[in-house]
Formats: C-alpha cells, sequence, structure tokens
C-alpha cells in the first residue's frame, strides 16, 4: 500500500516515544492498531460493493442481451409460423378440381361437393372392366 521502510518505522517509532512517553505509547498503539483495522475493514467493504455493483451491471447487461435475443427469436418464429399458417389456410381453400383423379387410382378420400359415404375405387362400376373381367371369366 505504502512503501515504508524498516528505517522509516524506526524513526516514527523513536518521534513517538519521545513525544507520547512511554507510559502512554502501549495504549496509543492499541489504539492507532484498532483504528487500522476498521479503516482496512472499510476500504475492503468499499472494494467488495464495487464489485458486486460492477458484477450488477455486468448481468444486467447479460440479461437484456439474452432478453433481446429470445425477442428476435421468437418474433422470426412467429413470423415463420404465420406463413406457415397463411400457407395452409390458402391450400385448404383452393379446389380439388386441380387433382384430377382417374379411376384406376385406389384413393378412398371423398371429392369436395360429394356428400355420403364414399365407395372405394376398386367398388365402383366401370363398363369396360366389366368387359375384361367377363371376356376374361369365358
Amino acid at each position: 500500500m505504502f512503501d515504508i521502510g524498516f528505517i522509516e518505522i524506526m524513526i516514527v517509532s523513536m518521534v513517538a516515544l519521545i513525544v507520547i512517553g512511554p507510559e502512554r505509547l502501549p495504549h496509543v498503539a492499541r489504539t492507532a492498531g484498532h483504528l487500522l483495522g476498521r479503516l482496512r475493514h472499510y476500504v475492503s467493504s468499499v472494494k467488495n460493493d464495487i464489485q458486486n455493483e460492477i458484477r450488477l451491471e455486468e448481468l444486467r447487461s447479460m440479461h437484456a442481451s439474452i432478453k433481446e435475443t429470445t425477442d428476435s427469436i421468437e418474433n422470426s418464429v412467429r413470423q415463420e409460423v404465420d406463413q406457415l399458417k397463411s400457407m395452409t389456410e390458402t391450400g385448404n381453400t383452393a379446389t380439388p378440381s386441380s387433382a384430377t383423379h382417374d379411376e384406376t387410382s385406389t384413393d378412398t378420400k371423398p371429392q369436395a361437393g360429394i356428400t355420403g359415404p364414399s365407395k372405394p375405387q376398386s367398388q365402383t362400376t366401370n363398363p369396360e372392366k366389366q368387359q375384361n373381367n367377363s371376356v376374361k371369366d369365358n
């Protein structure tokens, strides 16, 4: 802390012995030591408080940056979800006439506009197939 050498301590001790006197010197030395200890404790307390404030400020800035990052990620995910919803909504409202099914398909889903249960394509009546099947049976 201070750059005080052994010779300087000896000179201060001799002056204190002469000025204070040998009777009161031990009491003054104890009081000085006690005050020095309190001063060191106070300095270390202030030092710790400053370090805690610095750490707290770093944590606040880190929290703000993490919050900003999570907000940007959340916004991008919401945009993607909204895009997917809009794509699926436009895909569901399109007419199924663009997708043609020929009679040999095994698709059993009902087409739009047809009510009631749908028949599988293998059970539908096709005059050409019936003729082919009757020829094969003969």
